[in-house]
């Protein structure tokens, strides 16, 4: 991170896509609308029936709230992007982009370990369930992962900022992503790879190791369960979280922890289509199409619309 911000770059062109852009405009317009519409119903869903007020759809209406909102920091400047001849965003804005974006992904990230912790409370212990999950207990859970969040995006932002940026200023992707922005500084970025591979890194193996702990004790306990019925439940509650966290850290991990190409041509973009919109776009699909109560939930509210 040496070197202050002497930085003669006021403004970067994004290249992360430069053909095709009509109809890469309505693929992505029509993902950015299922986003939004899936997870915002999701949200409503959960927040209007009473049924849906545990610890679970607590922390997955959150988890929609995050999807929605890492979507909206990324989606509407490419959409604008691929209607212009040049897709220009400037250096403010594309520190402001980052800073945003690393908040929400770190957020999720941590939000689905907390959301496995639960599935574990809910499976393994389920006589102390309720009175250890308490709406205070999954508030501050909520608030510490947002905390952490904040505190990474603030130390890579911050050494972001101590860079110098001399040109080229051509970032060969859809958005403003650490990888690419580190390769066209001309000041010595070692220190800022290494601060991002270890902050990354220990967020996601910690995430990872509580995830895998706690879905060991979830095997463990539905091992042990003799009602077929109780099994299946078990094992369907899990599923859905099990898929999100796949598709989610798989992207992750492949986008953050291979190696630093020598060349900016190769920035992982089909990662971080993953990462960005896809994962986002499938997470109410998921929960709500293996979901009995979610389910159970959205017919009665179809039923009710239809009648009205």
């Amino acid at each position: 991170m040496s070197g202050g911000n002497c930085s003669s770059v006021t403004e970067f062109v994004l290249l992360g896509f430069t053909d095709l852009q009509e109809l890469l405009f309505v693929v992505f317009l029509l993902m950015y609308i299922t986003v939004l519409l899936g997870n915002l119903g999701m949200i409503v869903l959960i927040r209007t029936n009473s049924q849906l007020h545990t610890p679970m759809y607590f922390f997955l209406s959150h988890l929609s709230f995050l999807d929605v909102c890492c979507s909206s920091s990324i989606m509407p400047k490419l959409l604008l992007g691929l209607l212009a001849e040049r897709n220009v965003i400037s250096f403010n804005g594309c520190i402001t982009q980052f800073f945003f974006f690393a908040v929400l992904g770190t957020t999720e990230a941590i939000l689905l370990a907390v959301m496995a912790y639960d599935r574990y409370m809910a499976i393994c212990k389920p006589l102390h369930y309720l009175v250890a999950m308490t709406h205070e207990f999954c508030v501050h859970l909520v608030l510490g992962s947002y905390a952490v969040g904040s505190l990474n995006a603030l130390v890579h932002t911050s050494g972001l900022l101590q860079l110098s940026f001399c040109g080229p200023n051509l970032i060969d992707h859809f958005y403003c992503e650490m990888p690419p922005l580190l390769l066209l500084s001309c000041s010595d970025t070692r220190l800022n790879k290494m601060v991002m591979v270890t902050c990354i890194g220990f967020i996601i193996t910690t995430s990872v190791l509580a995830i895998l702990i706690s879905y060991a004790c979830i095997l463990l306990t539905i091992w042990n369960i003799r009602s077929a019925e109780r099994k299946h439940k078990a094992f369907s509650t899990c599923t859905s979280h099990l898929m999100v966290v796949a598709i989610f850290y798989g992207s992750a991990a492949f986008l953050y922890f291979r190696p630093f190409p020598a060349k900016a041509e190769d920035q992982g973009q089909t990662a971080s289509i993953f990462y960005t919109m896809v994962t986002p776009m499938l997470n109410p699909f998921i929960y709500s199409l293996r979901n009995k109560e979610v389910r159970s939930t959205l017919r009665r509210a179809m039923n009710k619309l239809l009648s009205c």
